[in-house]
């Protein structure tokens, strides 16, 4: 009966490290929504009218495995840099419509894949969301 005890054990380690590699590869193609924390806040259509306009906006990126978090991570700051500049660019108009929304989304997007793409080579970020936005 003790003789197959080593026998067992032999064949059962190239299943574990079949899970192993399997747990590696899970972690490469995990998706990961990560938000870019504070949220955005700032002044927007500065027409030189007297009216204050504010906005502020939860921002979350769709990357998928965790090199791709970690660049992310690492470019952060140039990427808000980016989005606050894109936000001060809107208009009055471009931010009370659902369409024009929509539009900075995917201006936003593109801003932060471009970022991206010159820093590390390729886009790595898949989508951005917005998890709140707020215009007044």
């Amino acid at each position: 009966m003790k003789a197959w005890i080593p026998l067992l054990l032999a064949l059962a380690l190239p299943l574990g490290a079949s899970a192993a590699e399997e747990g590696g590869k899970d972690a490469a193609t995990k998706v990961v929504y990560y938000s870019l924390n504070p949220p955005f806040v700032g002044n927007y259509a500065l027409d030189g009218s007297a009216r204050l306009h504010v906005y502020k906006a939860d921002i979350a990126l769709k990357v998928t495995g965790a090199e791709a978090e970690a660049a992310l991570k690492h470019h952060e700051p140039l990427i808000r840099n980016q989005l606050v500049q894109l936000f001060t660019q809107q208009t009055q108009d471009s931010m009370s419509t659902m369409e024009g929304k929509e539009k900075l989304r995917q201006e936003a997007l593109k801003e932060t894949q471009q970022v991206l793409n010159d820093e590390e080579g390729k886009p790595i970020v898949e989508d951005l969301l917005f998890n709140n936005l707020i215009v007044q």
